[in-house]
């Protein structure tokens, strides 16, 4: 028999004839990507290359059929493992193909790898809830009891789903494993292709007497009321996660987590920006001008600053250490008071003469602003 001509292998998967299985196994993984058909649907050449490269690929990751292949070419292993024929692939086992496509697409490839057992430990799934705070209970920390609903193993079964006082029994289908294998044809000919046990869902065992329960899931749904601790100086928007609080899991597997998201109600005074509080402080226009002792509100408590006589509107100063605590850290920030002049209204008359006769007294010697202003007004006039 005349063989049709055929590409060497090792130029199919671009490599060269010393390279390795790990370079051979890379090589398949990159091209039987480019070419896998589920990526071209409809394109015969891009069907027709994936072929050749798994004809290669099953060649050249066999020690024994690349031995052959290497001494005798084609003619070395046409007929063993591929059915004789040009383009057709036999009986080829679909193990070693199944991990690389599952890594590849992530769901395995004709059955096979990327699928998670269903009788496998499974971690439960996470759980998420806001949870409001006050300004001061952000800043401090507390103590707050919150009610979530969750997914807990339940209890008159311990999880496995049968009726108190029986047992799951092994699936006779599959022997435990949750999964059977079938010979199927593929486009690429005959192939071993492992699926789910359809007698028992890929579990591995059988509940004859369902948990009245749970019936026969192994977790019940609760309401669940628990306390925790909010640290000093969260913030709104941060992630709390309470470790083993979410959902429970499965066939063994530990519980998922609970995800508390802050949320810090505003407050009336004061105004956070990062560990740092900032307050505004109205004083009367004698307080300004005079100066005072005032009593400036802290979220640590009241705090005396002596105001300097003639403080300008929108002047600010600091507070070193009276701000938020830092989270999980030493220390606090600063609180910034920015004091704002409030300018009386409905003045008597009597005021009124006072004020006038203090305007007129004082002329501009005391407006510094007001006399720098008007000189660059008339420089600009000029």
């Amino acid at each position: 028999m005349i063989l049709p001509d055929k590409r060497d292998y090792y130029e199919v998967l671009g490599v060269s004839k010393s390279a390795t299985a790990d370079e051979i196994k890379k090589a398949f993984r990159k091209l039987g990507k480019k070419y896998h058909p589920d990526l071209n649907p409809g394109d015969k050449e891009a069907e027709a290359k994936f072929k050749e490269l798994n004809e290669a690929y099953q060649v050249l990751s066999d020690d024994e059929k690349r031995k052959r292949y290497d001494q005798f070419g084609h003619a070395g292993v046409d007929g063993n493992g591929f059915g004789g024929g040009a383009g057709g692939f036999g009986g080829f086992d679909m193990g070693d193909l199944g991990d690389i496509f599952g890594d590849i697409f992530g769901g395995g490839f004709g059955g096979f790898g990327g699928r998670q057992r269903r009788n496998a430990p499974r971690r439960g799934s996470d759980l998420s809830q806001y949870i409001n705070l006050t300004f001061e209970e952000a800043a401090f920390g507390c103590k707050k009891k919150i009610n979530i609903t969750k997914m807990e193993t339940c209890e008159s079964c311990h999880g496995t789903g049968a009726k108190a006082g029986t047992q799951p029994v092994t699936c006779p289908q599959c022997n435990g494993s949750g999964q059977i294998q079938q010979r199927r044809q593929t486009m690429f000919g005959f192939s071993n292709v492992i699926s789910e046990c359809p007698n028992c869902h890929g579990k591995g065992k059988i509940v004859k007497e369902p948990c009245p329960e749970c019936r026969g899931t192994g977790n019940v749904r609760k309401n669940k009321s628990i306390e925790v601790d909010i640290p000093a100086g969260i913030d709104s928007d941060q992630v709390m996660r309470i470790r083993g609080a979410g959902n429970a899991g499965e066939n063994g597997g530990p519980s998922g987590d609970l995800q508390l998201i802050i949320r810090v109600k505003a407050h009336e005074i004061y105004r956070r920006e990062g560990y740092d509080v900032h307050v505004s402080i109205p004083v009367t226009f004698v307080q300004a001008a005079l100066g005072a002792t005032l009593k400036v509100p802290t979220i640590h408590g009241i705090v005396e600053y002596d105001l300097p006589e003639g403080t300008q509107p929108n002047t600010r100063f600091r507070l070193r250490g009276k701000g938020i605590p830092v989270l999980h850290g030493k220390g606090n920030g600063d609180e910034y008071v920015t004091v704002t002049v409030e300018v009386p209204r409905n003045l008597s008359r009597k005021q009124k003469d006072i004020l006038e006769e203090f305007e007129s007294e004082n002329g501009e010697k005391n407006y510094t602003k007001r006399k720098t202003f008007k000189d660059k007004m008339k420089d600009l006039f000029k």
